[in-house]
């Protein structure tokens, strides 16, 4: 019965997890992680912290991946710091609504600042917000690999046989 529910508690933390790496306000694969140590807090035997300390590894990857994404797509196209803030402020009120407003949030957020804030030209302005979409899709795939792998690792992990320690 304990075993069956923390399979379920697992499960329905992961899969959040993975909807979590789209939708900017859940942790995504912070929740993956959290699955996974609570999983082995509970059911000691069946992962062990090896496993757990490979999958913390690609947690801290999917951060990484998460800030620079967004940040070097902007840079890289030019942006500015003011960019960047508002490519990030698109994205928050974007997510809101639906995926692809999420991504024209990050876009029209991007080009606002650039242009308001940081009075950019508008070629400039639309670099910079091409920049930042660029960089949230490729972040956001970056970090649906990193939940894929740290699904995969814990999967493999906790089904492959008892483990000790």
């Amino acid at each position: 019965m304990l075993e069956a529910a923390t399979w379920t508690l697992t499960i329905i933390l992961m899969l959040i997890g993975v909807a979590g790496v789209i939708v900017p306000l859940l942790p995504g694969t912070t929740l993956i992680l959290a699955a996974a140590i609570i999983h082995k807090l509970i059911i000691p035997d069946q992962l062990s912290w090896l496993s757990i300390g490979f999958i913390a590894g690609i947690w801290l990857l999917s951060i990484v991946a998460d800030f620079v994404g967004v940040l070097v797509g902007t840079k890289l196209f030019g942006g500015s710091k003011w960019g960047m803030a508002g490519a990030s402020g698109g994205a928050l009120v974007g997510m809101f609504f639906s995926l692809p407003a999420l991504i024209l949030g990050t876009i029209f957020g991007a080009i606002v600042a650039e242009k308001l804030l940081a009075k950019q030209t508008d070629k400039a302005s639309l670099k910079a917000g091409f920049g930042a979409a660029t960089g949230f899709v490729l972040s956001s795939v970056a970090r649906l690999a990193c939940a894929g792998a740290m699904i995969a690792l814990f999967l493999f992990a906790a089904l492959s046989g008892p483990r000790v320690g």
